[in-house]
C-alpha cells in the first residue's frame, strides 16, 4: 500500500532546507579550527586567544540554548527557524568583516545565539512534523548535514582560507542564505504547545541523568581539547599546508566511519557496553600518543601522531550513537527534553576543551602537552561512565 504525505510526514524535498541549514552550522564550528595561525597573525593575537573564537562559540552555546528555546516557545516554529538562521548568517558576517579582535569575538557571540536556537528548533520540527517510525530516518536526514561538516569543515576552511581567513566565513553565511531561501519557500508553519524553563530542566532532578550529561561533557571536553589546536600539534612534523587539509579531511572521514559502526553495534549490544568499549579505546589511544609525541624520533612520532589523530576521530564520533541512545533510556518520558540538554553538554564540553588547551599553551606548555590533558579527563569520564553504569544496574 502506497504512502501518503501525511503517513509520511514532511518529504525530504522539504526536510533538506533544514539538512543544509544544520550543515551550515556544523561546519561553522569547525571550520576556524585549522586557521588559527591564520587569525593570530591578522588580528594580532595569540594562536591560544584565536582558538578562544571557537570556545565562546561553544560556551555562548550551551548557556543560551534553554533560556532562547524557552523565550520562544510560543512562536511559530518556521518563523522562529528562519529568524535565528538569519542571526546566524549576520554573526558570521561580523567575523568575516571583523577589523579587530573583539569585532570578532562579538561575531562569534551573535553567531553562536542564533546557531543555538536553530539547532533546537529544527530537532524539534522534525520530531513534531515526522511520524514515530519514520522519525529515526528523518532526524538521521537532517542530522547527517552535521556529520557531512564534520568531515569537510576543517579541510574546506583551509582551502578557501589560503588566501584569507575570512573567506569561510562568508562561505559559511552564504550556505545560510541559500538554506533561509529554500526554508521561507518550502517549510510549512508548525505551531507547539509551550514551555517552561523548568520543564526543560526537570530531568537534571535525576542525578544518574546529570552524571551522564556530565559524561557527554566528558567526552568532547577531551576531544576539543586536541582537535581546537590540532593545526599546532601537527606543525612541527607536518608543515605543508596540503597535508594539514589532508590530516583533518581523513580525522572527519573516520569520525563518520565511527557514527555509522557504533551506531549498528549499538543496535546489537547495549549502549553502556559500546560506549565503555569506546571511552577506553579513547584513552589508551591518547595515553600511547602522547608517549609517541613526546619520547619517539620524529618520524615515528609523524606516524603514531597520525595513528592517534584518526583512531581519535573514530571514537569521538562513535561516542555519539550509544550516549544518546543510553541518556534517552535514562527518561524515556522526556526524550526530547534530554537530547536538548546533551545539546547543551556537548557545546560545555567544546567550550571548555577549547578553554583549558588555550589555557595550557598559554602557560608555555608545548602543543603535545594538550594529549596529556586530554587523557587525564577521558579517565574522570570513563570513571564517571562506570559509575552511572553500575548505579543503572544494581
Amino acid at each position: 500500500m502506497e504512502q501518503t504525505e501525511e503517513d509520511r510526514g514532511v518529504s525530504y524535498r522539504t526536510l533538506i532546507w533544514l539538512a543544509v541549514a544544520a550543515f551550515s552550522t556544523g561546519i561553522d564550528g569547525y571550520v576556524l579550527a585549522g586557521l588559527l595561525p591564520a587569525i593570530a597573525d591578522d588580528l594580532r593575537v595569540s594562536e591560544a586567544a584565536a582558538g578562544q573564537l571557537m570556545t565562546v562559540f561553544a560556551l555562548t552555546s550551551a548557556i543560551a540554548a534553554p533560556i532562547l528555546g524557552t523565550a520562544t516557545s510560543r512562536w511559530e516554529r518556521r518563523r522562529t527557524i528562519a529568524l535565528s538562521l538569519a542571526v546566524f548568517v549576520v554573526g558570521n558576517l561580523v567575523v568575516a568583516l571583523a577589523p579587530n579582535y573583539g569585532v570578532a569575538f562579538g561575531g562569534r557571540v551573535i553567531a553562536a545565539l542564533g546557531g543555538c536556537l536553530l539547532n533546537a528548533v529544527i530537532l524539534g520540527y522534525v520530531i513534531a512534523q515526522t511520524p514515530i517510525r519514520h522519525r529515526g530516518k528523518a532526524l538521521s536526514f537532517v542530522l547527517g548535514g552535521w556529520m557531512t561538516a564534520t568531515a569537510l569543515g576543517v579541510p574546506v576552511g583551509l582551502v578557501i582560507g589560503q588566501s584569507s581567513w575570512r573567506f569561510p566565513m562568508i562561505l559559511v553565511a552564504v550556505v545560510g542564505t541559500i538554506a533561509l531561501v529554500g526554508i521561507m519557500l518550502r517549510l510549512p508553519e508548525l505551531h507547539l504547545p509551550a514551555g517552561t524553563l523548568a520543564d526543560r530542566l526537570r530531568p537534571l532532578r535525576q542525578p544518574r541523568l546529570l552524571a551522564g550529561l556530565l559524561v557527554t561533557v566528558g567526552i568532547l571536553c577531551s576531544s576539543y581539547t586536541c582537535f581546537t589546536y590540532a593545526t599546532l600539534i601537527f606543525g612541527p612534523t607536518f608543515r605543508a599546508d596540503w597535508m594539514i587539509i589532508l590530516i583533518m579531511f581523513g580525522y572527519g572521514l573516520f569520525s563518520m566511519l565511527g557514527n555509522a559502526v557504533t551506531g549498528r553495534l549499538t543496535d546489537r549490544f547495549t549502549p553502556i557496553r559500546v560506549l565503555t568499549v569506546v571511552l577506553t579505546g579513547l584513552l589508551l589511544n591518547s595515553i600511547i600518543g602522547d608517549v609517541a609525541l613526546t619520547f619517539a624520533p620524529v618520524t615515528v612520532a609523524a606516524v603514531m601522531g597520525l595513528i592517534w589523530f584518526f583512531l581519535a576521530g573514530v571514537g569521538n564520533g562513535g561516542a555519539a550513537v550509544p550516549q544518546q541512545a543510553r541518556l534517552g533510556g535514562l527518561a524515556p518520558d522526556s526524550a526530547a527534553i534530554v537530547m536538548a540538554l546533551n545539546g547543551s553538554a556537548i557545546s560545555l564540553g567544546a567550550a571548555l576543551g577549547g578553554g583549558l588547551g588555550g589555557i595550557t599553551l598559554a602557560a608555555g606548555a608545548a602543543p603535545h602537552t594538550l594529549l596529556t590533558v586530554a587523557a587525564t579527563i577521558l579517565a574522570l569520564t570513563l570513571g564517571l561512565h562506570l559509575l552511572v553504569a553500575r548505579e543503572r544496574t544494581a
